[in-house]
Parts: structure tokens; sequence; C-alpha cells
């Protein structure tokens, strides 16, 4: 089949991907992520040191999803060789925010003085560390990781104030690769 547009993603040493009936396995040193990518007439296929994407199509909608499809798969493979990490910072002026991570939940009390802790949802296997005013978020899965991060920051967002007066919160301040262990 003669492929209009094609995306090839390099696979580094160590890693081994797999593809199944549109599922997607990629497993390396850190772990194993497993996805659903399939989309008619995108096909996807794994060789030895590079993973296949491409549409025989000339349409729009396609060559997106090649393109889509190709950066999942490249994050896949980087989340299970180095991993992500994003680094969010408390920020308070007069009650100091006390955090706490119970299970797969992020408790966020003493915020603005309420009463009620406020909380954020831990996304699959990401894991959050406190340490001071700082706050890490790590794991295998970019989405997963991001989603954490953008849950915590979503439970600290004022409403019905000013924020250029009411400024505390938990804010991202850093992405970048796990730090090795």
């Amino acid at each position: 089949m003669v492929q209009v547009i094609e995306r090839e993603v390099p696979v580094a040493d160590g890693v081994r991907v797999e593809v199944h009936d549109g599922t997607v396995r990629v497993e390396g040193p850190r772990g194993t992520l497993e996805r659903d990518l399939w989309y008619p007439s995108v096909d996807i296929r794994a060789e030895l040191d590079k993973v296949y994407v491409g549409t025989p199509l000339d349409k729009k909608t396609q060559k997106s999803i090649v393109g889509t499809y190709a950066s999942h798969i490249a994050n896949m493979v980087r989340g299970v060789t180095e991993g992500f990490q994003y680094k969010l910072k408390l920020v308070y002026s007069h009650f100091p925010i006390q955090v706490k991570v119970e299970g797969k939940v992020v408790s966020i009390e003493n915020f603005l003085g309420e009463r009620k802790p406020r909380t954020a949802r831990v996304m699959g296997d990401s894991v959050v560390a406190i340490q001071g005013d700082e706050l890490t978020v790590t794991g295998i899965d970019k989405e997963h990781v991001g989603q954490t991060a953008a849950n915590i920051e979503q439970a600290t967002r004022i409403k019905g104030r000013d924020p250029r007066v009411f400024q505390d919160g938990i804010y991202l301040i850093e992405k970048g690769v796990e730090a090795s262990t």
C-alpha cells in the first residue's frame, strides 16, 4: 500500500514496541504503557528501531491523525525511558497552605483560611511528592502527569475575588524529564 503521508518515530535502545489490532504497547526500563490508537485508514507498524504511522488517503483528517498518533507514540517511548516531571509551587500571602497526599487524592487545607479542604485527584500511576513549598508530580504517562498537575492547580482556583489581589494558589513552574533514581 502506497502511503501519501508517513511519519517515523525512533525507538530508543531497551524499548520494545508492539502493535496489535490498533493497540500500541510500549515496554521500557521504567515500565509499560498501552494505548488504543485506531482510526480508519491510518496504519501503525513497528519495526526493530522505528515505528511508522501512515495513511494512503490525502485527506486533512487522516493527515492530522497521523501526526497526533506519532506524537503519542514518541511520548510513550520517552515516558518509559526517561519519565516526566512537573513542579508546582505553593504561593500564599496570609494563610499558610497545608498540602497532604492521601492515597490518590491531594488534600489542600487552610487555603485562604477556608475550613473545608480542597481536593485534587491523582491520575493513573502518577506520584506526588511534597518538599517544603514545592510539589513534584512524576510518572511515565505524560497525560496522567499533566492532568494531575492541572487538577492540583485548578483545585486552588479563586472565584469571585480579584485575581490581582488574591494571588494565592498552587502554580506550575517547571516541566521536564524525571530525575534519575
